[in-house]
């Protein structure tokens, strides 16, 4: 099949499902359409049973979405830009010190604590999964990919809930910055696995660190600035050029990004918070926008909600993949690090928000909420996806892994979040 039979496909799955889920099921958005997706690839590898060379056929269509570079390269970054248009900018310059520490603590910290308590447990002689070869920087990278919280998720649920707007802000900020370093500490890590560790420095690992975080939030800084300066130029006039204007800076902070090595995401995150909606109210005139139309926003929201669709979409559908390597004990270990990976979770916001409520304040039962909150999604499979063949056959394992706490995360986190911030309150 070629894109556009592709995208043919996707958009009208998009369609039927919604209006299931609106007339029927009635669930969150995209619960509701990834439930509807998983049913269908049940439905096809029960099929694909009876029928195997249907399943063939099914299997090789999924295999054509090339999911990772779908998302990691096309839709990401308008997701993140959709998502930094939209934040309350005021409130997050206020506690940006809050959100940035939320964020690089809690990625780092789950990144390690999921990685060696993988690393642990898959050397235990009665799951039988020391043969697959899983190095410690492997299970490093399972951490890395499973850390960072899906925005794209996170703001699909946080629009729904009566939060204030501080802890709205801390959930919605904490989650589209910890995306973008959980990237940069997964590529740091491959870059590691890659090279070999015997050849990579503590200088080399750094710098390439730094190269990327730094890189990316001055490229998106930069074209941010210029980019307000443009827009502001226009003063709303043509609001058709200033659409084209902001699609073309997305795509050029990823085009560029790529390019150097810059972090992409950090660069999309940036250059949505200078044109954020936000950022120019007047006081006096609340709810006037000088540096973009609404018919602006009103367009990123539509392909925010039109990609966010597809996107839970191929996540359900990815599911076919996922079991052509299936293993029951795949199942115990999954369970165990679903635990692992909510309680490093919780650790990794509990800890920073002691520190700070000592000078600020915090609503009750803040770190739980900000945990159960932390749906993840389609970044980490696209980032499972995107392991290098190197890994061997215990890539199958990281990729089910990674299935089984996406699926926890929005199907049991996303559905009963609700009920959490109302015990909250």
């Amino acid at each position: 099949m070629d894109i556009l039979e592709l995208s043919t496909v996707l958009l009208l799955l998009a369609s039927v499902f919604s209006i299931i889920n609106l007339r029927f099921l009635k669930l969150p958005q995209t619960i509701g359409l990834m439930i509807l997706a998983i049913a269908l690839s049940f439905v096809v590898l029960i099929v694909g049973l009876i029928f195997p060379e249907f399943l063939a056929a099914a299997s090789s269509l999924t295999k054509q979405f090339d999911f990772d570079l779908l998302l990691i390269n096309v839709m990401l970054p308008f997701l993140l830009f959709a998502g930094a248009i939209s934040i309350d900018v005021h409130e997050l310059l206020k506690d940006k010190l809050t959100i940035l520490l939320l964020a690089s603590f809690g990625v780092v910290f789950s990144t390690f604590a999921v990685g060696t308590g993988t690393y642990w447990l898959i050397q235990q002689s009665f799951l039988g999964l020391s043969d697959l070869g899983l190095s410690y920087v492997d299970c490093l990278l399972f951490g890395a990919l499973i850390a960072p919280t899906d925005p794209i998720a996170v703001l699909a649920m946080v629009k729904k809930m009566n939060l204030s707007t501080t802890a709205e802000t801390r959930i919605a900020g904490e989650s589209l910055f910890n995306d973008g370093i959980g990237v940069v500490i997964f590529l740091t890590l491959l870059n590691v696995k890659i090279e070999g560790i015997e050849n990579i420095t503590a200088q080399s690992v750094s710098i390439l660190f730094a190269t990327e975080v730094i890189g990316g939030i001055i490229l998106g800084s930069g074209l941010g600035y210029l980019g307000l300066k443009l827009l502001r130029y226009i003063e709303n006039e043509f609001v058709e050029l200033e659409v084209i204007i902001t699609l073309a800076l997305v795509l050029l902070v990823s085009v560029v990004a790529n390019k150097f090595h810059f972090s992409g995401p950090l660069g999309v995150v940036m250059l949505g918070l200078f044109l954020n909606k936000n950022i120019d109210t007047d006081d006096k005139a609340e709810g006037v926008q000088k540096a973009m139309g609404d018919y602006v926003y009103k367009f990123w929201h539509l392909l925010d909600e039109t990609l966010n669709a597809i996107l839970f979409i191929l996540i359900g559908l990815e599911i076919i993949s996922v079991f052509e390597t299936f293993h029951p004990v795949y199942i115990i270990v999954s369970l165990m690090i679903i635990l692992l990976v909510v309680s490093s979770r919780w650790m990794g916001v509990f800890i920073p928000i002691k520190i700070l409520s000592l000078k600020k304040n915090f609503e009750k039962n803040t770190a739980l909420i900000i945990t159960w909150g932390g749906l993840r999604g389609g970044l980490s499979i696209a980032l499972a996806l995107n392991l290098p063949d190197s890994i061997g056959e215990g890539k199958s394992l990281i990729l089910f892994l990674t299935y089984g706490v996406v699926l926890f995360t929005i199907l049991v986190q996303g559905l009963t979040l609700e009920k959490i911030v109302k015990r909250g309150e």
